[in-house]
């Protein structure tokens, strides 16, 4: 393949005219190089254009003679004296760069290009006394570049740290913006990392951002597709100082996990962690933030106006769930109280949704549910108003571990307070009430729940007596149908004699890939809550595994 396929690039005439300037002593071929610098910028810059969305092997086979153009072009010094040709001949050659080389010809590439890399960082000298210089100090051409690279970094994040504790001496912002800029074509380089991460830990003396907003653009988006690996607190440090990138982050990870078809709750969850969300929410600002984005983007008027969005409920949930294990994780770390990243103006609410459900009894629990719901009623009858009753119903999912607990309970003792805790699953799946549709889902959730508790107290085992619980499914308002469910499975899970025939009874209830995903949900929040060591609970657990994995 040849560059024909690309009509607009066309390497020879350049590659002809820049053998021809190898003798730049000539004063007539210096000011030819002068004359024709912005059509070679130009040419450089939709080389660029085409290589970023090529892979390098692909680029190399498509231009054979891109390697030796930009190889000379890189030892010219008029040719490199221009600024923003310069930057562009690194934007280029970082395009030829294989993150991870498969092969002997890929490697010796990446030297070539880490040669060129230095070359163009430090103008090290004249290329033709290298293979004499090389041969004096006893090391080959790589390893000169590859300890020069170092060392120009080392220098420079000793620079940046020791000006920012030295302010009499600090470094100016122009010079600490042309550095973060001249970072970008080459952030992917593993020998950067560290003057990235100096960068972003960077801070002066002057009131507004020092570092070039591409730079933070460009670093943000490698993090976030896996191409560098930084420190937390470098990830930390560029999200508070680059909102966009935050947002961006938050944003990215809901598509990944929105897109994700596995049913696979820990997966989710890995990838939640991976992203370092979790981690940085710690910081009370940066939860803020990423709550206000969840609260925004959560589709509010298609979760209280309709038969709401589960997944999106669920990302929600996971996502608190993963703060909370990092905000426990660490207790020599001095945090505000939890209840301060929670803004909400029913405090005891927030407090009594905080309070951990381990190790208490099941007395203790259920006399705590009646004090969750009864809260919740007051919202929903006398503080009623859209904006109230969405804020409660918010801090409820992502709290949602006592709505769990709550069908539990309902399943496997005999309160007395039955109606409370269907109350409370039932705000939990319709929170919007329209046209009285609660009281409606209340109904026929109880009726199923009746017969549930009548199957629990019965000794015949049988799927076809669980199938008829299904009976008048057609006529069920849909947030019936995700109650029913949760029900169901919580049922099947909580009651032992049930395990031989749960196999049969999940399948009887996932005939649609809906509720193929809202029983995956409940199974997995079920493991995610009862496998923990120390827990009395490994029946339980193996029954929800094997269950998740027949699903």
């Amino acid at each position: 393949m040849t560059s024909k396929t690309h009509p607009a690039i066309n390497i020879e005439p350049w590659l002809d005219k820049v053998v021809q300037w190898d003798g730049t002593a000539s004063l007539d071929i210096q000011k030819e190089i002068c004359l024709h610098l912005p059509d070679l910028h130009e040419f450089l810059l939709k080389m660029y254009e085409t290589l970023k969305h090529m892979e390098p092997t692909t680029a190399i086979e498509t231009f054979p003679a891109l390697g030796q153009l930009l190889g000379r072009l890189c030892w010219n010094p008029f040719v490199i004296g221009h600024e923003d040709t310069r930057q562009t001949l690194l934007y280029c050659l970082c395009c030829l760069t294989s993150s991870e080389p498969q092969n002997a010809i890929e490697r010796k590439a990446n030297s070539w290009i880490k040669r060129l890399f230095c070359h163009l960082l430090s103008s090290p000298g004249k290329g033709s006394e290298d293979t004499y210089v090389f041969a004096q100090l006893g090391c080959t051409s790589v390893d000169y570049y590859d300890k020069l690279l170092k060392n120009i970094i080392s220098s420079l994040v000793k620079q940046l740290r020791r000006q920012e504790h030295d302010k009499r001496n600090e470094l100016p912002a122009d010079q600490v913006r042309s550095l973060s800029m001249a970072c970008i074509p080459i952030l992917t380089m593993t020998d950067v990392v560290p003057l990235l991460e100096a960068l972003l830990l960077y801070h002066g003396s002057e009131p507004y951002e020092v570092l070039d907003s591409h730079f933070l653009y460009a670093v943000n988006d490698a993090i976030q597709k896996k191409k560098i690996a930084l420190s937390e607190s470098a990830v930390l440090s560029l999200w508070l100082r680059h909102l966009p990138s935050l947002e961006k982050a938050v944003l990215d990870v809901l598509q990944r996990l929105i897109a994700l078809q596995s049913k696979s709750f820990r997966e989710m969850e890995q990838i939640i962690k991976d992203s370092y969300l979790p981690q940085a929410a710690c910081f009370p600002g940066i939860f803020r933030v990423t709550d206000d984005i969840f609260s925004i983007l959560s589709p509010r008027s298609a979760i209280l106006e309709s038969d709401g969005n589960m997944k999106m409920i669920t990302i929600i949930r996971l996502f608190t769930h993963c703060f909370l294990h990092e905000y426990y994780k660490d207790n020599a770390k001095t945090r505000l109280p939890l209840r301060a990243y929670f803004s909400h103006t029913n405090t005891p609410l927030v407090l009594a949704l905080l309070r951990k459900a381990e190790g208490l009894a099941s007395n203790t629990c259920i006399q705590h549910l009646h004090t969750i719901g009864k809260m919740l009623r007051n919202v929903d009858s006398e503080e009623r108003s859209h904006e109230n009753v969405f804020q409660s119903w918010f801090l409820l999912i992502r709290l949602g571990g006592w709505v769990d607990i709550a069908a539990e309970q309902l399943l496997t003792s005999d309160p007395e307070i039955s109606d409370d805790l269907l109350w409370l699953l039932a705000f939990y799946y319709n929170p919007c009430n329209e046209s009285q549709s609660r009281g409606r889902t209340m109904v026929e959730a109880k009726a199923v729940y009746e017969c549930l508790v009548s199957l629990r107290r019965s000794s015949a085992i049988c799927t076809m007596s669980f199938h008829k619980l299904f009976a008048e499914g057609n006529t069920w308002h849909p947030c019936t149908w995700q109650l029913v469910r949760h029900l169901c499975v919580t049922f099947i899970v909580f009651c032992p004699e049930w395990h031989i025939v749960a196999k049969d009874c999940v399948s009887q209830m996932t005939q649609t890939q809906e509720a193929a995903s809202e029983v995956s949900d409940v199974l997995a929040r079920t493991l995610s809550r009862l496998d923990i060591p120390g827990m009395e609970s490994q029946k339980i657990v193996t029954i929800v595994h094997k269950l998740l994995q027949n699903l």
